[in-house]
């Protein structure tokens, strides 16, 4: 049993500090004598000490080693393929247990996105052939897509990830964020619903969804109820909190609070979204009381800081300290949405529309998000940058067609570059006004599509 074959194991039982001293001795070693270990040997032992630094939460540090190993994988390739073979049967089990090089990239590319590199993620990732990327690849990767605006691969990923995992529900619920029609998304599980058992919920769910994502949500709570009413999903935590999220769109509070209380009651760190029913029905002194249990139970991490900044911010009284809550939330995490958009709407009271828009900017540097776009193209508007403000809320509704207030910046923009042209504006309004009538007819062909799959599905 060689050394190698140490390391290995220690790093199979997960003695990761173990295998970071020995490996890392063991590469010193092979530097000062490059004869010591074979180019196998050496390529095992960078992966292996760069899964260690990787443990460590050492990302760079990893990337640097994943980097090296695969250029002496690369180097063995070519090594492999000049040297004849000598029909020494050993060597067949040392090359069968070698580190696979798809996920040496697959590391590389989660220590990227750990380091908010999603370019980099992506690129490390889109260098390994279709072929060859596994469901945790194209996930990956139509998340990262999603992320950066991409929407096109994004959606071709998620649709590779359900072709191999067609139970992937997460994958279902990007491409229905996408715009990609449910009936077509359930199209593509209905094999597995047709041979499973106990599967028969998935195309209502599919269903609920696809009407959450089309902003549909009077249907869409009616089609969650009748799933959490079955006697198997009920107190599902997350349909509750679906629910709960629903009313609150909606503008029922008192359901919304009901259902978050409800989810609660199965799940105590489901808290989030029952502060903002509290807020949303003015019940400030509840908020506060839950953000702080909140942050003295989870700690002083991003999320609880900025939630608690969330409450700070409607009272007057504690407005500094929602600054110091966010400052100190957005040191920890510079592209932390949520700690961004508060920041912005602080900024925003104070009329410190430059700030906020260096703020917006550093924060859309390696992202791209629906509602930091709209953002920036307010302050954008308030400094008097209008043709770039127009560009942003473009970004933004290409990002989210249905977000309502970008659509709204938009159009008041357009009518203020021709404030005399009344007649034009009639005009406009009329073809809206046909427009809604579009939608109402597709909503209606939606329908005809999901009538169609539920025959399909053998449902009534």
């Amino acid at each position: 049993m060689s050394v190698i074959d140490h390391v290995r194991d220690m790093a199979a039982a997960g003695l990761h500090s173990n295998v970071r001293l020995l490996s890392s001795l063991l590469l010193t070693m092979s530097n000062n004598n490059p004869e010591l270990f074979s180019p196998s040997q050496k390529y095992q032992l960078l992966v292996y000490h760069a899964d260690s630094l990787f443990h460590d939460k050492e990302y760079r540090n990893a990337v640097s080693k994943y980097t090296m190993a695969l250029q002496q994988k690369k180097a063995l390739s070519k090594t492999s393929k000049v040297r004849p073979s000598t029909g020494n049967s050993a060597s067949t089990p040392q090359s069968q247990c070698l580190p696979s090089e798809i996920e040496v990239k697959y590391k590389m590319a989660e220590c990227y996105t750990m380091l908010k590199q999603d370019k980099d993620a992506i690129a490390i990732l889109d260098g390994i052939p279709s072929r060859q990327r596994t469901p945790k690849i194209n996930m990956m990767l139509a998340n990262l897509y999603k992320k950066a605006g991409q929407e096109r691969p994004s959606v071709t990923s998620y649709k590779e990830v359900l072709r191999q995992c067609p139970l992937a529900l997460d994958a279902i619920l990007g491409l229905l964020s996408l715009s990609v029609k449910g009936a077509e998304v359930a199209s593509m599980t209905m094999n597995v619903i047709q041979t499973v058992p106990n599967l028969d919920w998935l195309s209502v769910w599919i269903k609920a969804y696809a009407f959450v994502h089309t902003g549909d949500n009077s249907r869409a709570i009616n089609t969650i109820c009748s799933l959490e009413k079955k006697s198997l999903l009920r107190d599902n935590v997350d349909l509750l909190g679906s629910l709960a999220d629903l009313y609150f769109r909606a503008g029922d509070s008192k359901n919304s609070v009901l259902k978050f209380e409800q989810a609660q009651m199965l799940d105590p760190y489901l808290i989030k979204g029952l502060i903002e029913c509290y807020l949303a029905s003015n019940s400030i002194r509840e908020a506060m009381v839950m953000a702080n249990n909140v942050y003295k139970t989870l700690g002083a991490n991003a999320q609880t800081l900025t939630l608690l900044a969330t409450v700070c911010l409607e009272d007057p009284v504690t407005q500094e300290k929602a600054k110091t809550l966010l400052d100190k939330a957005l040191t920890q995490r510079p592209d932390y949405i949520k700690a961004v958009v508060k920041k912005a709407e602080l900024l925003s009271r104070e009329q410190k529309y430059e700030d906020g828009i260096a703020l917006l900017r550093n924060a859309l540097a390696n992202q791209s998000d629906c509602v930091l776009h709209r953002i920036l193209g307010d302050f954008l508007v308030a400094v008097n940058e209008y043709q770039e403000a127009m560009d942003q809320y473009s970004i933004a509704l290409s990002l989210d067609p249905n977000d309502q207030k970008s659509l709204e910046g938009m159009q008041k923009m357009e009518k203020e570059e021709s404030p005399t042209d009344a007649t034009q504006e009639e005009d406009v309004d009329d073809m809206e006004g046909s427009g809604e009538e579009g939608d109402l007819e597709g909503s209606d062909s939606e329908a005809a599509q999901w009538a169609d799959q539920e025959q399909w599905f053998g449902m009534q």
